[in-house]
């Protein structure tokens, strides 16, 4: 399976924590209850009844499926930690920008006759701040995953294919078949 631009995103905040996420399920439990502030909106987030979340709770349910297991631990990395994840958001955007680790195809479009069939590259590139501000953006308002893989291409075809715009204007560059990307700030 492919990874996913929106995924890796959240790995490269997930790598600004100070501290680890709660660890057995009552833990993560009491966490997410605090965080939705009860047991109801929780039971909703996660797809089981508020009884089951009480038990969790309780301590008197200790060790959930696989399914539970991995459900509850993704709503808990997505709330965990919220000012240092913002702290970090606003570093990459403002001033540090981030770095793409991909394999992928890339294929190029420009003037007639200098077209370049698509090919498998690895490429480590760093991304400008503006780059790095809009990837957030648009994660941030739910922007699927194609329109992050298309921002994430034109930072890319700036900065590496046309190196930072000083050669090959107007050329286009087309980022497919991702099979890894790993985006760290």
């Amino acid at each position: 399976m492919a990874d996913s631009v929106g995924e890796s995103l959240d790995r490269a905040l997930e790598g600004a924590f100070t501290r680890r996420i709660p660890q057995s399920a009552q833990a993560q439990m009491k966490y997410l209850v605090r965080q939705l502030k009860g047991t109801r909106a929780v039971a909703q987030v996660l797809g089981v009844s508020q009884r089951t979340v009480e038990r969790y709770v309780a301590g008197k349910l200790k060790r959930p499926r696989q399914d539970l297991r991995d459900r509850l631990e993704r709503e808990v990395r997505k709330r965990w930690q919220p000012q240092v994840r913002a702290r970090a958001r606003k570093k990459a955007a403002s001033t540090d920008g981030l770095v793409v680790l991909t394999r992928a195809r890339f294929g190029f479009t420009a003037a007639p006759g200098t077209t370049d069939d698509a090919r498998i590259r690895d490429v480590t590139q760093a991304l400008p701040p503006d780059v790095a501000d809009r990837l957030f953006t648009a994660r941030e308002q739910g922007a699927a995953e194609q329109q992050l893989q298309r921002i994430a291409a034109e930072g890319l075809a700036q900065m590496y294919f046309r190196a930072n715009d000083t050669r090959a204007p107007g050329l286009g560059v087309e980022f497919t078949d991702v099979e890894e990307i790993d985006i760290q700030l």
